[in-house]
């Protein structure tokens, strides 16, 4: 049966990549390419305590360009940090961002970046297409295989005031260069690896079953699905090995291609509620809800599960519609006991008091706009209490 998608016009966004072993080592090269003589590295602590960010200054330093270190960011970036590092960013009339870290660092360096070319509060740029004026040059240096941030159109920034995080999406953040570095991972402990590479997983599932996929889109969250499920487990048992890092940072960039133009779904409106409302791990929190999401979309995607269920190695031979999604879930969950993923919403502090106040949230995120099923908010209550 042809696919009608192979026809739909679509749009693809990409930063330029530089992937392989020594990438960060460019930054100062990219830098006088922008001709960005004073650049605001974005790092955090504990990206600077790895001697990761060391080596970027030393790289600027050998290209003769000056620099500011901002590096005042919590785990999951809040709006104060952003309106900080903008402040900062102005102060020292930088003309360049280098984002060095995760999904935290990258995503502020995105809102620093919209926030000094716009001069608006980072939260008024929430939701689609809301930013009017381009960023400054931005380069992004990943230091783990999950969030995606160096190749996406997306940032992630939580609002205390509400105890929600927000979903600011524009090609106006696709960063300028991404130099993606697998040695960058032999850093990361069990915990911070476990999260971000299943953060990408969840991208992918997502991207795959969303209703703005594509032909395009497809290639690169079939491929994402199938390096994580080949290899996490290898890397939770010799996170040393740079070969087996290196294909979850590969995964983690096909994963940022795919749900950057495919956008997400349910999984990501509902995580993005529940970490900002209790402060927990993205990746983590996707991670819990995946399996309760999967069983409510099922019926609206079943063509799509199923193919992700083949790159997962499952033979859903015979089996009917409903024992193809339990077959999914019973194995994605098998999965999570051989990687030692085992948190539920329960265990992360979740009461039945705090589902209503977490729906509404979830309700208003973009990501809910492209979910394969149709959600209300009762059948979204109900995926909340499934996962509790």
């Amino acid at each position: 049966m042809t696919d009608p998608s192979v026809f739909e016009l679509r749009k693809f966004v990409a930063p330029e990549i530089v992937y392989g072993d020594g990438a960060r080592f460019l930054a100062g090269r990219f830098a006088s390419i922008f001709q960005a003589e004073n650049i605001l590295v974005v790092t955090d602590p504990g990206i600077i305590a790895s001697g990761i960010t060391a080596e970027i200054l030393e790289s600027l330093d050998e290209a003769g360009i000056r620099y500011s270190v901002f590096s005042d960011i919590l785990p999951n970036p809040h709006a104060e940090s952003v309106m900080e590092g903008a402040r900062i960013y102005k102060e020292n009339h930088c003309t360049g961002i280098i984002a060095v870290g995760g999904g935290s660092p990258i995503d502020c360096a995105k809102g620093i970046g919209i926030v000094s070319s716009n001069n608006r509060h980072i939260l008024e740029f929430e939701g689609v297409d809301m930013v009017e004026i381009p960023a400054p040059p931005l380069i992004c240096i990943p230091t783990t295989s999950g969030s995606s941030a160096d190749v996406s159109q997306f940032a992630i920034i939580s609002d205390q005031a509400r105890k929600v995080k927000i979903a600011i999406v524009s090609k106006t953040l696709v960063p300028d260069v991404a130099l993606i570095d697998p040695a960058t991972l032999l850093t990361l402990g069990p915990d911070l690896t476990l999260h971000t590479v299943l953060d990408a997983l969840t991208h992918a599932i997502e991207a795959y079953v969303s209703n703005a996929h594509s032909s395009i889109t497809d290639i690169h969250a079939l491929e994402a699905i199938r390096l994580i499920w080949s290899y996490l487990p290898l890397v939770m048992q010799d996170p040393a090995n740079l070969e087996y890092r290196s294909y979850t940072m590969l995964a983690s960039m096909h994963a940022g291609l795919a749900f950057s133009n495919a956008s997400l779904g349910a999984v990501h409106a509902m995580a993005h509620s529940l970490g900002g409302f209790l402060d927990l791990p993205h990746g983590m929190c996707n991670a819990m809800l995946l399996p309760a999401v999967i069983r409510y979309n099922y019926p609206g995607a079943q063509e799509r599960y199923d193919s992700i269920a083949r790159v997962m190695g499952i033979d859903i031979t015979g089996n009917s519609g409903e024992a193809r999604s339990k077959l999914l879930i019973s194995t994605l969950m098998n999965f999570y006991h051989v990687i030692g993923f085992s948190s539920n919403l329960s265990e992360a502090g979740v009461k039945k008091s705090h589902l209503m106040d977490l729906t509404d949230k979830a309700m208003a995120d973009v990501c809910m706009v492209t979910n394969p099923r149709q959600i209300e908010r009762e059948d979204l209550l109900g995926i909340y209490e499934s996962a509790l």
